[in-house]
């Protein structure tokens, strides 16, 4: 009798077991949100197509169109049906405010998950991304392995090559140069050559990234990107500002003023959503604008897609002369305005999918995550596959020029690649563990045989080995990070209002009729913002004290 318990016992042990051993054998279906706009990948994507027969995941995309943090307002409004994996985009705060990501911590462990322990772990870095003791997000971005392949892909002005090839390869260095330059070119060549008016600098004011209308002064004055703040790293206590509502913010908007009444600057500028400035830069007719690389990848793409070469951009780190702020007082007594822009290597913080509360299979999405980071798929994620997408010679990897020519290919990718959850998932930078760099542009050999003859004769007759070398050194990481990362949860109302008295009134000061009109919105401005701003810059001075105590120990 008891041998027979004994096996009915074991069989509903067993019994008990096969859901779980089903479920995890079930292909089910992830539902993703991105907080940015994309092209859903093709139903036969080769990649997605593996994923699904390795790990029995597919996954159903939604991207952003709209307003993002209003989109995002109404998914969290709806706690029991949130997308699986939730990529807040640049708003992911919002996400962990309103608590609908789960704590990753309790599911990452060295013995489980080594992939992931390692990536998060390695020099502490834990300790800059945990808040009130929580992991809700890995970063999608800026995490290496066996140091950097230079390169930029961050904030600058930018402009045509072939505006610069016009001026005798002469890079300005100042703003009153950037702009002049570009005023002397659209004087010279009003059209281009179909007879389509140049659009001599165009500003992206949309919703986040608005940065493009805001940041610029922060450069202009030595610093790299923190923000919407500037911060004295040599100052014991961190001195911390905002910059749009000083004295030395104003001879930014002043030039723009300038070149705006000269018909440099569209009005429908102010007004145009995201994809009509991709389309705007991709058919070769803006000559200058500030942004980040990696925000017009795809108009670059499509520029080169058409082997418009001369109408991609080169980056250039402008400063303010001294005559521009004359008689100005910059942050601190000791300030000085020198090249800051490429900044140490910084994680990015709060950026990337979350998995939310209404995932029924976490687990699965950690050990996903986990997969995923594996030297065998991060090769498959970046490169592609082995005999179809690049091929290895020697050690190293390596591509054909049609394979390499394909993956610009907007098509192609759809079919091809994972780009839309690879986005937003961790993933390693950097170089190999063989030497080998883990992003394929970044490969020595395919970055010197498929660059266009344009560009190499380009580069020779600009005296530079790389556009890199159009910028200054790299500036150390401060030990706070950048502090565009900071949560303004805590003041959110006076961060809103901050922002949005940027959004409204600057494109009004800019568009001023005279110089009267000028100064006077400008003023009325300063006075608006100034209780806003000092709430700001008062909580990012402690915010940053913290972070600053937190990594030094000090």
């Amino acid at each position: 009798m008891r041998k027979i318990l004994a096996a009915l016992l074991a069989l509903a042990m067993v019994l008990a077991l096969v859901p779980a051993v089903m479920a995890e054998d079930e292909v089910i279906t992830v539902t993703v949100f991105k907080g940015d706009p994309g092209d859903q990948p093709f139903e036969d994507n080769k990649i997605y197509k593996k994923i699904e027969e390795e790990f029995g995941i597919k996954f159903e995309f939604e991207f952003l169109a709209g307003n993002l943090d209003e989109t995002l307002g109404i998914k969290m409004s709806d706690r029991d049906n949130l997308p699986d994996l939730f990529d807040g985009g640049n708003s992911a705060e919002m996400l962990e405010d309103a608590g609908v990501l789960i704590d990753l911590l309790p599911y990452i462990s060295e013995e489980k998950t080594p992939n992931i322990y390692k990536h998060i772990y390695t020099d502490n870095r834990i300790e800059q991304l945990v808040e009130d003791g929580k992991l809700y997000i890995i970063p999608n971005y800026g995490i290496y392995y066996n140091g950097e392949i230079p390169a930029y892909n961050g904030p600058a002005f930018h402009i045509q090559k072939k505006v610069l090839a016009w001026n005798n390869y002469v890079a300005p260095k100042t703003m009153d140069e950037y702009f002049d330059l570009i005023e002397r070119y659209v004087a010279e060549n009003p059209t281009t050559a179909d007879g389509t008016p140049y659009t001599g600098f165009a500003i992206l004011c949309e919703g986040w990234r608005h940065f493009c209308l805001i940041n610029p002064v922060q450069h202009l004055i030595g610093r790299p990107n923190d923000g919407e703040v500037v911060v004295d790293v040599n100052d014991p206590n961190y001195y911390t500002e905002t910059f749009i509502n000083r004295a030395y913010a104003k001879p930014y908007y002043k030039k723009l003023n300038e070149i705006f009444k000269k018909g440099l600057i569209s009005r429908d500028t102010f007004a145009m959503n995201y994809d009509q400035y991709i389309a705007a830069l991709s058919n070769g007719t803006v000559i200058g604008m500030f942004d980040q690389g990696w925000d017009f990848g795809t108009a670059t793409s499509a520029l080169n897609d058409a082997k418009m070469y001369d109408c991609t951009y080169v980056a250039l780190p402008l400063l303010y002369d001294e005559d521009d702020v004359a008689g100005i007082a910059l942050p601190t007594e000791n300030w000085k305005i020198e090249e800051h822009y490429i900044n140490g290597k910084v994680m990015n913080k709060d950026r990337g999918a979350g998995i939310s509360i209404s995932c029924k299979y976490p687990e699965r999405m950690v050990a996903l995550y986990e997969a995923l980071l594996s030297d065998e798929w991060q090769k498959i994620l970046q490169w592609g596959i082995e005999g179809e997408d690049y091929y290895v010679e020697n050690g190293r990897m390596l591509m054909t020029k049609e394979q390499y020519e394909s993956r610009s290919n907007a098509e192609w990718q759809r079919a091809n690649t994972a780009n839309a959850i690879w986005t937003s998932l961790p993933k390693k930078q950097g170089i190999m563990d063989d030497g080998n760099a883990w992003a394929p542009d970044q490969q020595p050999e395919i970055k010197q045989a498929f660059m266009s003859d344009y560009d190499k004769e380009f580069l020779a007759a600009a005296g530079k080995g790389d556009y890199i070398e159009f910028f200054g050194p790299v500036t150390p990481l401060a030990p706070y990070g950048e502090a565009w990362e900071i949560n303004k949860g805590p003041i959110q109302d006076d961060y809103d209002e901050f922002l949005r008295l940027q959004d409204e009134l600057l494109p009004g000061i800019i568009m001023a009729e005279d110089d009267a009109d000028f100064d006077a919105k400008w003023d009325s401005f300063v006075e608006q913002i100034n209780p806003s701003c000092e709430v700001y810059s008062k909580f990012m001075n402690e915010e940053i004290l913290k972070l600053v105590k937190l990594v030094t120990g000090e």
